[in-house]
């Protein structure tokens, strides 16, 4: 990903030590922080929603914090926890403490939620006139809604899906855990921009926390949920913006989990990744991997073949009709990919259509008892119950399966008079 931009604006104090002599590099001096500066100067930007932001890099074991200047008040996306960093937006006359109206919070760890605490506690006229609106996921910590509700200020709580208004502006919000429980993202669709916290960082993805409620399978859903956005830009919790590339970054950190799902480093074995990953019972990422096989190598028999099964499993049958036909293109009489298509075809209700492949497969390999099953199951389907009951092993299967039900079926009519 390019830093061109950012580097401009927002350089990374170190680099100015870079290529001088040793012996003239200052050694007790602290590199210059940058402070507070808008998104449109690191974005290189005219747009006004960018120019609206200012942004604070996080210092280490720091949060980024967004400020957000409206006609009537000022809005904070992540607090942070560098109480100067509110000392020097105050001091050079960006806004005034009691300006600050609405908080809302990516998630709830420290480092980003601390400054509401700093705020409450150092400037008392932010109380005096009302306080602020915190806004958060539901499943936030309770300790930190109890301590600002003791202050007056008001808790609005999500679970995703609302749209927000901060200053005019409105945010869609996107629940986004597997960091912690409680993850939130805010996205801007006008301009494709999203405030990620620490769900999407510019270098490198978070671990999902277990003692905050972060897992791994959440952690894909939403990556999964912000890849069907269309984000060109990442505000993120730590690290410096990124413009442009918010995509390709949200798919560099979904492959990520994925590498850390398969324990593997480098680079994800794409086929042996889909099948790892069907195994798990994660069937779009076996898609994914899938697909990624198939960009290299579109010919690739097994990687369309995991895909179509994967496709079938997940009752995307239409899309797993169509990858059995390039299959089937290929390898015409393969009696594997014909089973695959009647079942697919079954999964689109297509009945009789369904009937020709199984036809097809049981007379090139009659051993396949799954093609007799599943024929058996297009008939029953279109209420040709003779010769359905005809196919002994869909018979043997049926009175199984109804066996079981019945079994199930007395056991809780029973559990309801005992009760």
């Amino acid at each position: 990903m390019s830093q061109d931009k950012h580097d401009e604006d927002v350089r990374d104090p170190q680099e100015e030590l870079e290529g001088l002599p040793e012996q003239e590099a200052p050694q007790e001096e602290e590199p210059q922080h940058p402070g507070w500066v808008t998104v449109a100067k690191v974005f290189n930007s005219s747009d006004p929603f960018f120019e609206k932001i200012l942004f604070l890099l996080a210092y280490e074991y720091s949060g980024n914090i967004y400020a957000i200047k409206g006609e009537d008040y000022v809005s904070l996306v992540d607090p942070g926890n560098d109480y100067t960093g509110f000392m020097d937006l105050f001091s050079q006359g960006y806004c005034q403490p009691e300006d600050i109206k609405k908080i809302v919070l990516t998630h709830g760890h420290r480092d980003q939620c601390s400054g509401a605490f700093e705020l409450l506690r150092g400037y008392p006229h932010i109380v005096e006139n009302g306080g602020f609106e915190l806004i958060l996921h539901k499943d936030s910590p309770e300790e930190l809604k109890n301590v600002v509700k003791k202050f007056d200020c008001k808790v609005t709580e999500l679970e995703g899906g609302e749209t927000i208004d901060l200053c005019g502006i409105p945010l869609e919000v996107l629940y986004t855990p597997g960091h912690t429980i409680d993850g939130l993202t805010f996205y801007h669709a006008p301009t494709k921009t999203a405030f990620t916290g620490d769900t999407v960082l510019p270098n490198g993805m978070a671990e999902a926390d277990d003692k905050a409620g972060g897992r791994l399978d959440h952690y894909l859903f939403s990556l999964k949920a912000l890849m069907k956005r269309d984000i060109q830009h990442i505000l993120p919790g730590h690290g410096v913006p990124v413009v442009d590339h918010g995509k390709q970054l949200i798919e560099l950190t979904y492959e990520s989990l994925m590498m850390q799902i398969l324990k593997v480093e480098n680079q994800i074995p794409w086929i042996s990744g889909a099948e790892g990953m069907a195994r798990q019972g994660l069937l779009e990422e076996a898609v994914y991997c899938c697909n990624k096989a198939l960009a290299g190598k579109p010919e690739n028999i097994r990687a369309l073949q995991v895909k179509a099964m994967c496709l079938t499993d997940l009752g995307r049958s239409e899309e797993a009709i169509g990858t059995l036909d390039e299959i089937l293109a290929r390898q015409p009489q393969d009696p594997y990919a014909l089973t695959a298509k009647g079942n697919a075809l079954l999964g689109a209700a297509r009945y009789e259509e369904s009937l020709e492949y199984f036809d097809q497969a049981i007379k090139i390999a009659p051993f396949i008892q799954e093609a007799k099953v599943y024929k058996g199951m297009a008939l029953y389907l279109l209420g040709r119950y003779d010769e359905a009951m005809d196919i002994d092993i869909f018979r043997q299967e049926f009175s199984s399966h109804l066996k079981t039900e019945l079994e199930k079926l007395t056991q809780s009519k029973d559990s309801e008079a005992g009760s």
